[in-house]
């Protein structure tokens, strides 16, 4: 019997848990018409069969009509959700994960333009910064149809087989009751703070009446908003023992803070260059005042923290999350003794911040999660060994030469620098993004145990490669950044890598002109500022760094800000001439019309990069491909059988921004569903 306080069966009512690890409500925004049909499910059970004890889907699902998602979420006020969540509760049953669901009511954490086109309801008028929609007062017909929805949702879960439910109540309606900051009602569900509750426990009493006693009722509620004017740490102590004193709730899982601006946001789920479990202690300093089950996640995403918010007596079950997006097989890799080689989780955010933008969760780190229908995260053997000549160590590289290793070919990774890394080392000298390298090391680590063959300082040619004698050339050259966009003065510019490289020493009056959106005009004007610099941050789009999602821009703005960094939209960079000492920068409008100048001492622009590719096009007369990729077969996990050159000697494939200026995510899977099928 282990000693590990991880590794502990706990008992949640007749529920138990074979260990202390869940992952807590989510919502990856898989769902197909509001459904968890087989995308979302593989995704579970890919957890469930690596061992966690407890899998919570469906962040936000939603009890009624006019509670309509703003991303992809399951619609829990369909009678059939029971069918498909029936389905997934059973697959992870039969790997003896438990499975629970969050049910909730956005209230105006939503808009009204969606789905039905139902107005937005919430206890009072005031409008939520993040989805900007005015709700309507609720009025008492609102409330009790609510509480019908919610009760509803709730025997649909029951007759799912599911193990219980969460009901969530940190910025949605239920919350938005409990604060004065929302609530503007008056008579039974305004005013006091037992007013203002009384919402929560007409829902936990009509569940109760519904689905009896042994069903699991849990709430995940912020018990502190730590805003002016709302909920404070005193109130959530209070509100704490008020629902475990009612009888009806069966676990606590706190939060810290609100979820109103993406800033508010982004402090309860906190992101790369942020604290790491910053609300643990105060969810302990719950558990210790209302002695009752309390779970919590929020950026725990190491074993070691986790491990110790369990032995501390902190939390009763501890979330990691987004851990489990990295790496699904964390408990299986503990159990192995293997928890050296669990993928960590950089904090990067992709996840969350594409369900905000719309788009499913994906991880930075890890291209399979999600795409467990298509994609391996355990890669299988080859039938047959090859060798395969990899150029280029940065994150395409390393996942080719990782892939190609686990297959058991014999493989060779040539490297120009003396580290692998890439256009990620760049990334991690702002220190708030150190823990981008961990991409990097963690599949270096990988290769080297696997026996991958690395020659560093090695500017590979043509000859050298040949020389090699491979069946397989990957050209994983990455790219150098392209400056010229202009219409005069392109060698008067610097670009953002050279200010983060060290190449160019930062000016003391900056633009900066961003024409890519992406994190290193961002992080160069960090670097800049950070000098006492006046910087001015300027780009043609309607907003700033368009390709840098919400939740991952907050710490950047913090810092910027602080700064005092100029921000300027809808203008874009023309010409440079050098004035004596000082540059002019004229600068027009995609609109039209309008010219304007800046007299600056340094521009730096920001347009991606062009690719590496010399190397690709001196291999390609000697490849028996000609470098073409069948597509359809990439897509469905087929091999590359294309055969344009009866003389070539090797096939030939090109990954990453070798390609064309994409990311790390878009480099990494270019990887993956490449060389899984060689």
């Amino acid at each position: 019997m282990t000693n590990d306080p991880l590794l502990q069966p706990y008992q949640l009512k007749h529920l138990t848990l074979k260990n202390r690890l869940m992952i807590t409500s989510h919502e990856p925004a898989y769902p197909e018409d509001g459904m968890p049909k087989d995308r979302y499910r593989a995704y579970h059970v890919e957890r469930a069969r690596a061992g966690v004890a407890l899998t919570m889907t469906a962040g936000s699902a939603s009890v009624s009509r006019d509670s309509p998602p703003v991303f992809n979420n399951i619609l829990a006020w369909k009678d059939e959700v029971v069918v498909w969540m029936k389905q997934l509760a059973d697959e992870c049953h039969d790997h003896g994960s438990a499975v629970m669901i969050q049910l909730t009511h956005l209230g105006r954490r939503t808009r009204w333009d969606k789905a039905d086109w139902l107005p937005v309801v919430s206890p009072g008028h005031e409008r939520e910064p993040s989805h900007k929609a005015f709700p309507k007062k609720a009025e008492e017909w609102d409330i009790a149809r609510i509480i019908t929805d919610y009760a509803d949702a709730a025997e649909r879960m029951q007759a799912a087989g599911l193990d219980g439910i969460e009901l969530q109540a940190y910025g949605h309606l239920m919350d938005q009751f409990w604060s004065p900051l929302t609530n503007d009602l008056d008579g039974p569900y305004g005013g006091s703070l037992d007013n203002r509750l009384r919402f929560t426990f007409d829902i936990l009493s009509e569940i109760r009446k519904r689905c009896g006693s042994d069903f699991i009722v849990g709430l995940r509620y912020t018990a502190d908003e730590d805003m002016p004017g709302g909920l404070t740490r005193t109130d959530g102590i209070e509100i704490s023992r008020r629902l475990k004193d009612s009888g009806m709730v069966d676990f606590l899982n706190v939060i810290k803070d609100h979820i109103e601006t993406d800033a508010g946001l982004t402090d309860v789920i906190p992101v790369q260059g942020m604290r790491s479990a910053p609300h643990l202690d105060f969810a302990g300093e719950v558990r210790a005042a209302t002695q009752f089950p309390t779970f919590h996640a929020a950026k725990i995403q190491d074993v070691a923290t986790a491990r110790h918010a369990i032995a501390s007596g902190k939390l009763d079950m501890v979330g990691m999350t987004r851990a489990h997006m990295a790496d699904p097989h964390i408990v299986a890799k503990i159990l192995r003794g293997e928890e050296d080689r669990i993928r960590p989780c950089v904090g990067a955010n992709y996840c969350l911040d594409r369900i905000y933008q719309g788009g499913m969760a994906l991880c930075l780190h890890n291209p399979a999660t999600g795409r467990e229908l298509e994609q391996p995260h355990d890669v299988p053997a080859a039938d047959e060994k090859r060798r395969v000549v990899i150029i280029g160590a940065g994150p395409a590289g390393l996942e080719a030469a990782r892939v190609a290793a686990a297959r058991g070919h014999e493989v060779i990774v040539h490297e120009a620098a003396n580290d692998p890394g890439g256009q990620v080392r760049l990334t991690a000298q702002t220190p708030r993004r150190a823990e981008m390298i961990q991409l990097i090391q963690w599949r270096f680590d990988e290769c080297a145990r696997m026996g991958a063959t690395f020659r560093f300082n090695s500017f590979a040619d043509a000859d050298t490669v040949q020389a090699d004698a491979p069946d397989v050339v990957i050209v994983a050259t990455g790219g150098l950044p392209h400056t010229e966009v202009l219409t005069k003065g392109d060698e008067l510019v610097v670009s953002a890598w050279d200010i983060l490289s060290g190449d160019a020493v930062p000016g003391s009056n900056v633009l900066i002109y961003d024409d890519a959106g992406d994190y290193a005009a961002l992080q160069a004007a960090e670097k800049i500022a950070a000098t006492g610099a006046r910087v001015e941050l300027m780009t043609r789009d309607r907003n700033i760094s368009s390709e840098v999602m919400a939740m991952s821009l907050t710490p950047a703005m913090r810092e910027l800000q602080q700064r005092d960094v100029t921000f300027t939209v809808t203008w874009k960079l023309d010409s440079v001439t050098r004035d004596g000492n000082h540059l002019r920068a004229t600068i027009g409008s995609d609109y039209g019309g309008v010219t304007r100048t800046r007299e600056v001492d340094q521009v730096v622009v920001n347009h991606g990069t062009r690719p590496l590719d010399d190397l690709y096009f001196d291999l390609l007369a000697g490849s028996s491909n000609l470098g073409e990729v069948d597509y359809d077969a990439l897509i469905s996990g087929a091999p590359q059988i294309v055969s344009r050159n009866s003389a070539g000697l090797y096939k030939l494939f090109r990954i990453g921004d070798a390609v064309a200026a994409r990311n790390t995510h878009a480099a990494i899977y270019d990887a993956l569903r490449l060389v899984k099928a060689i």
